[in-house]
């Protein structure tokens, strides 16, 4: 039930005041004092204050003025005999939700009351998802004790409080957007849009109308003007995933925004300013990609002001356990499975399995285990058998093939090259199906059948 405090030095209006409020399921206090009413604030949870504005000693804009500086999200509605243009002007800059003149009808005061408190709700309700979101996406969520990860933690907390444009790199299910979200809630511009697009979900049309907006009639089916994501995201931070996905054509129009921070809609005319941080996101190798001609060497500069690597995690194998282990807490939690706990032989099993799909993989198998598991207790059998037998097969002897005094990008070049070929055997020359096995994309594989001068 909202509470509303009424103050007015006059017993008898309170009396009404109170008798109508509560038949409209309000629970109401009074007071007869602008001092009065400062007690009351103190020692009861308001929702709103509904207040005269001519009383003896305190003013309504001296107690506007008061509970603005104690509790700056407690709306205030003035109400007044007395009603000037200047006194209202002077009530709605001080802070006060509203401003009404008497006598008023009953529905105008209730309706000029329900907004308040909707608005109030809705500031509430914002904090209460933000309070949410620095729990599910702050830096106290990012799993992680290898050396890799905390300086990753650290740049991310130094980088957050700049306005520098950061790229996020790494494979797949590596964690890139969560990195994007910690920079934005550790910004100034925590309190404001997080928005993001995936550029290699939609087609380059579509993805313009996305990014930029369009007015009525710009295409078919155009039937009203529509805002886009870098005007949405206005004062706070656009995450563009995927960003080498972007067409030629495109890569300039974004360019353009990073440059000038301003763009027309689709089908308009009207130059829109924006004032937008761009964190971009790519699993391919951004340099590769500006060497082989595919994105732009101005676009990649513009981005590449600050560069997060996110490293895959096979080479950080110390975090597994540390990743299990929050995904088994998450996990029973939303279960209902009281505490889960793993044995050390499906522990040895995560860790001798590569992780092709990185993080994101390993909190897939941690949540089935977790539903599948008996007596709250994984063991290697609740794991999926690519883990048994990742754990069974030998390991690469490197002191064997690779003399120990072969430049380290010779030998991964060598090994690259061989895994290639190899890919491209068992897929019998379907390029598509050996940049699967490969966990590439298939222009990315192109570019290496190029640079090691293979046919297929």
């Amino acid at each position: 039930m909202d509470t509303i405090l009424v103050v007015d030095d006059e017993r008898n209006y309170l009396t009404v005041m109170e008798a109508l409020l509560g038949e409209a399921g309000y629970e109401v206090f009074t007071a007869i004092s602008g001092l009065e009413a400062l007690k009351v604030a103190g020692a009861t949870e308001l929702d709103l204050v509904l207040t005269d504005m001519k009383m003896p000693k305190m003013s309504g804009i001296e107690l506007l003025e008061e509970l603005r500086r104690l509790y700056p999200d407690l709306p205030v509605i003035l109400m007044t005999a007395f009603g000037t243009v200047e006194k209202a002007v002077t009530a709605m800059k001080k802070g006060a939700f509203d401003y009404i003149l008497k006598p008023f009808k009953n529905e105008e005061i209730l309706v000029t009351i329900a907004k308040a408190l909707d608005h109030r709700h809705l500031i509430l309700q914002n904090r209460m998802l933000s309070r949410e979101l620095e729990d599910k996406f702050g830096t106290s969520n990012i799993v992680g004790e290898s050396r890799v990860m905390q300086e990753i933690l650290a740049l991310v907390k130094r980088v957050a409080q700049s306005r520098a444009t950061v790229l996020v790199t790494g494979e797949s299910g590596t964690g890139k957007e969560l990195i994007a979200r910690a920079i934005h809630l550790n910004s100034a511009r925590s309190n404001k849009p997080f928005i993001s697009v995936n550029c290699a979900a939609l087609t380059e049309t579509l993805l313009e109308s996305e990014l930029f907006g369009h007015e009525r009639g710009a295409f078919t089916h155009a039937v009203a003007m529509r805002k886009g994501r870098f005007e949405l995201a206005d004062g706070g931070t656009l995450f563009l995933d995927e960003v080498a996905e972007m067409s030629p054509a495109l890569q300039v129009k974004v360019l353009r925004v990073l440059q000038e921070m301003e763009f027309e809609r689709v089908g308009g005319t009207r130059t829109i300013k924006v004032d937008v941080r761009v964190v971009a996101a790519s699993n391919r190798e951004l340099r590769e990609e500006v060497e082989a001609g595919r994105f732009r060497e101005d676009l990649f500069y513009r981005l590449n002001v600050v560069h997060l690597n996110v490293s895959p995690l096979r080479q950080r194998q110390e975090d597994i356990p540390l990743l299990a282990a929050h995904f088994i807490k998450k996990y029973a939690l939303e279960n209902v499975r009281g505490q889960v706990r793993i044995t050390p032989d499906a522990i040895k099993a995560l860790l001798q399995y590569p992780w092709p799909g990185n993080v994101r993989e390993l909190e897939n198998v941690i949540e089935r285990a977790v539903i599948l598991c008996g007596d709250n207790l994984i063991t290697p059998q609740d794991l999926p058998a690519e883990l048994g037998a990742a754990a069974a097969e030998p390991k690469l002897d490197i002191d064997r093939f690779i003399p120990l005094h072969t430049p380290l990008n010779e030998a991964l070049e060598h090994i690259e090259e061989q895994m290639i070929r190899r890919a491209l055997e068992q897929s019998g020359n379907v390029q598509v199906r050996a940049a699967e096995l490969l966990g590439i994309t298939k222009s990315l594989l192109q570019y290496k059948l190029k640079k090691y001068h293979l046919t297929t």
